[in-house]
């Protein structure tokens, strides 16, 4: 089967955690890939993003099917659950909001930038900005330091499940998806309401 521009989307993802690490700015193109898949979903798209774009899941499925590095085996029945999914996204949309508010907090002048990335939002890894810190208001560094920290984060969550169960496991609880699910099954209930 010929190959797609949209196949090789898994080099964005790669692209993108690799250079947060060099320079955290970078994190703002994590933004793309939050944005994007709502907006598909909100104008008609559904899923479209999650079986055709996610550069995430392209990834673990690199990984884990082409690479052999998952061991193929099913998730835990409760991981597949609606309410382990719902769940995640409540606690991850709180991590979320979170990160927006250390953000509006620098903002505000009501605290001051915390350089470093938090994986697994507990475990604080110190990181200094060396380039152009004054280039920019200091929360625009704070934002991408909480992004970042989220989209290390999710991605570390899918290796360890793309490792443990099926390649693309985390497409089953992802938050993105979970979204993108909900949102196509309220446009579905208003439409049938028209």
């Amino acid at each position: 089967m010929k190959k797609r521009w949209y196949d090789y989307l898994y080099i964005f993802s790669a692209l993108y955690l690799f250079l947060g690490l060099f320079h955290i700015l970078f994190a703002w193109l994590g933004v793309i890939c939050f944005i994007t898949p709502l907006l598909i979903s909100i104008f008609g798209g559904g899923k479209t993003y999650c079986n055709k774009y996610c550069g995430r899941g392209q990834l673990f499925e690199l990984l884990g099917k082409k690479k052999k590095l998952s061991r193929n085996k099913p998730m835990p029945r409760f991981m597949t659950t609606k309410w382990f999914r719902y769940g995640f996204l409540i606690f991850f949309m709180i991590m979320f909001l979170n990160m927006i508010f250390a953000t509006y907090l620098v903002f505000s002048g009501a605290s001051s930038l915390k350089e470093g990335i938090k994986l697994l939002w507990t475990f604080r890894i110190p990181m200094k900005v060396y380039f152009a810190k004054n280039i920019f208001p200091a929360w625009v560094y704070q934002f991408a330091f909480g992004f970042y920290s989220v989209m290390l984060t999710s991605t570390l969550l899918g290796i360890i499940t793309m490792l443990l169960y099926k390649p693309r496991s985390w497409c089953v609880y992802c938050p993105m998806g979970t979204m993108t699910h909900g949102i196509s099954i309220l446009k579905e209930k208003t439409h049938k309401k028209e």
